[in-house]
């Protein structure tokens, strides 16, 4: 049976998987949580480093911590291009909590660049992630960025990143590169069933989601 550590910085939420020593990072946080994330990452056998998009809330640190403690990266091949730039998936927003979120990362997202890890893997729909001592699967959740995946554990457990997001009630991301296959991810989700949903940004609520 694992155990999920939440690592709360600011707005924005990685997570720790863990099973006995082994563990695996769910997204990486940005600089400023750095060290709190090392702090959590020590206290077990790190496995890997799971990417469910990258834009710089979820993988600023992913090279350095790569780099600590000699493991891969895993991300989808569609996010691969946002190691140049996040314009060339550029973002959209919905409501009035998106376009305040909206206008807070824009500048960020275009003054900050993620470094490109030396050790990255590719994963897809389905792949079988034991090998790296967690019981999971890749699913693909395209909407936020082209390349989004999430991790479901167990079945239990489901990292959504940004294709979900619990700002103030859970619901559709906010931001979006297309709006459309975010719906489509989130029916996905919804089709899973029973699971712990887990956030890019907000609180873990229970899987009751259905797309309006």
């Amino acid at each position: 049976m694992v155990n999920v550590i939440r690592i709360k910085g600011g707005t924005d939420n990685c997570y720790l998987v863990a099973d006995g020593e082994s563990a695996i990072l769910v997204d990486t946080a940005s600089k400023a949580n750095l060290e709190q994330v090392i702090r959590e990452c020590d206290k077990y056998k790190m496995k890997l480093i799971f990417l469910t998009h990258v834009h710089f809330d979820h993988a600023e640190n992913a090279a350095e911590l790569s780099k600590r403690y000699n493991i891969p990266v895993a991300i989808h091949k569609n996010d691969e291009e946002l190691f140049e730039s996040f314009e060339k998936q550029p973002l959209r927003s919905y409501g009035l909590v998106g376009r305040v979120v909206l206008g807070m990362s824009l500048k960020v997202l275009k003054n900050t660049k993620v470094d490109k890890p030396d050790n990255l893997i590719i994963v897809k729909d389905g792949d079988d992630l034991s090998s790296y001592g967690i019981n999971a699967k890749v699913i693909e959740l395209p909407g936020h960025t082209t390349g989004s995946i999430g991790l479901d554990v167990e079945e239990k457990h489901l990292f959504v990143g940004d294709e979900l997001d619990n700002w103030i009630t859970p619901g559709i991301g906010h931001l979006y590169y297309d709006l459309n296959a975010v719906k489509n991810s989130a029916e996905k989700i919804g089709r899973l069933g029973s699971r712990t949903i887990y956030y890019g940004h907000g609180k873990p609520t229970d899987n009751r989601f259905t797309a309006k």
